[in-house]
């Protein structure tokens, strides 16, 4: 495909949530295995308790069978169907554990550090202004507005502030279809995925931030104070686990399947 053809590509973000929401009995059919599985893992330590050398085994085991369900999530979710998901390496109830589930943790840490470099960047950057401006930093320690120094200065300050936090979120959404693209291409991913979401930054945004919905509606809970104890670890747990991750995987393969322009023949060349 041409750069004009990919530059001319655009979400439609509606018709992706409606995929979603179509692809969410699937998902849970074929890897409920996995994310029951997932559950218990993360849960179980709330119940019994363990050796401290069984602790670390047992928070890896809960680690890999959460790297297997998003592997089974992520298979189904850029595949018309079963079938397609199989042939791309999807095991029994989503049990699987082949070279897409390291790929995906080697494009994951590539993309963290990537951000991780670009936040420390702009922390340096707002750093270095805010030494330049000769702002009051006792003063802003106390938020004594008033006597920190000029209001123009300020202002200057703050709008840089509000960059370095709106330019780590721009890359990270840009970066978040990593994880379908690397099971999507058979290889690993991680900067190349911001050529795919090119163009659809607002519609993926909005799809991330509806798909949310359960995270945020948990925290909302707990924030107020309704959701507490053994019981609200539970619930959490499971909202995570085997809501929360479904909806967010089932929305990016969805977006991937319409915004994807590579083609292995193009990988060979």
């Amino acid at each position: 495909m041409s750069h004009k053809d990919v530059q001319g590509r655009r979400l439609n973000l509606r018709d992706a949530l409606l995929a979603t929401a179509r692809a969410m009995p699937r998902l849970w059919l074929w890897a409920s295995g996995v994310l029951v599985a997932a559950v218990i893992a993360w849960v179980g330590p709330l119940f019994v308790a363990l050796d401290a050398g069984i602790a670390p085994l047992t928070l890896g085991a809960a680690a890999v069978l959460t790297l297997m369900a998003v592997g089974a999530l992520a298979r189904l979710s850029i595949s018309a169907d079963a079938h397609a998901a199989r042939a791309l390496g999807l095991g029994p109830l989503g049990f699987q554990f082949g070279w897409p589930e390291p790929r995906l943790v080697g494009a994951a840490l590539l993309c963290l550090i990537f951000l991780g470099m670009i936040v420390a960047m702009l922390g340096l950057v707002v750093l270095a202004i805010a030494g330049v401006a000769e702002l009051d930093v006792a003063a802003i320690q106390a938020r004594d507005w008033g006597a920190v120094g000029p209001a123009w200065k300020l202002a200057v300050l703050i709008g840089v502030g509000v960059g370095a936090l709106l330019i780590p979120l721009l890359l990270a959404v840009r970066l978040s279809l990593f994880v379908p693209a690397t099971l999507g291409r058979r290889q690993m991913v991680s900067l190349n995925s911001m050529g795919i979401a090119y163009g659809s930054f607002w519609q993926i945004l909005g799809g991330l931030i509806v798909t949310a919905a359960p995270s945020v509606a948990v925290a909302i809970l707990t924030g107020a104070g309704m959701m507490t104890g053994p019981l609200a670890e539970i619930i959490r747990v499971v909202v995570l686990c085997a809501l929360q991750l479904p909806l967010t995987l089932g929305f990016l393969g969805a977006a991937y399947r319409r915004l994807e322009y590579w083609s292995p023949e193009e990988g060979k060349a």
